[in-house]
């Protein structure tokens, strides 16, 4: 996603835990759990390349095991990070949105949001938080022209994805329509049209990116 609105023209800063940005990208370490790294963060960002117009809210993590296996610290540690985290870069990058009368906000949300996923009950909890949030952000920030909208990808061939079996892939690839795994080039284009001067007048709305896995949810 990046690379993506770097190559469209965007000045773009990403934050991370550990590894790296691609080239051309301000790099900004930030755990989202902590206020005090998100504020520093964004100073940092605010400084190099000025106001924060479009927030693509994209880290997570998981914890996956059956409900009579997860413990509290499994709960705790994904609602933390995938949604609170959220909450937390929204509010810093929301108040300037509000001063500008501008603003994009994207959540990267996931097909389980709606759909459910065994063994991920904390995952998915956290990731269909993000429709109410984005919803309400909208009734609240809609009249300063600052949208607010979800996108859901659904199997898409990631570093998180590539340690799983092949007999897992080979069963979600049969549950999906389009026949295929979805690559991160199709998320990231949907993120940027909901980026863009064309989708000016959608807000509050659940973009799937599943090849019809989700369908009807």
């Amino acid at each position: 996603m990046a690379e993506a609105f770097r190559d469209a023209g965007y000045r773009v800063a990403a934050t991370y835990r550990s590894g790296g940005v691609p080239d051309g990208v301000l790099g900004v370490t930030c755990d989202i759990t902590d206020q005090g790294q998100v504020d520093q963060a964004f100073e940092t960002i605010e400084k190099e390349l000025g106001p924060v117009e479009v927030l693509v809210a994209n880290a997570g993590v998981t914890r996956d095991t059956l409900l009579m296996r997860m413990s509290d610290d499994d709960w705790q540690t994904v609602i933390d990070t995938n949604l609170t985290g959220t909450f937390r870069v929204v509010r810093r990058a929301a108040r300037p949105m509000m001063r500008a009368r501008f603003g994009r906000i994207v959540l990267i949300s996931s097909v389980v949001a709606l759909l459910g996923s065994p063994g991920q009950i904390n995952y998915s909890s956290s990731k269909a938080a993000l429709v109410g949030m984005a919803r309400s952000l909208t009734r609240e920030l809609g009249t300063r022209n600052v949208t607010a909208n979800v996108v859901a990808p659904g199997f898409i061939e990631t570093d998180m994805t590539s340690v799983l079996g092949e007999d897992t892939i080979a069963d979600y690839r049969k549950r999906i329509p389009a026949g295929r795994l979805g690559s991160v080039d199709d998320v990231a284009r949907a993120v940027l049209f909901l980026a863009n001067d064309s989708s000016g007048y959608i807000s509050g709305a659940v973009l799937p990116v599943d090849g019809g896995l989700g369908m009807g949810h």
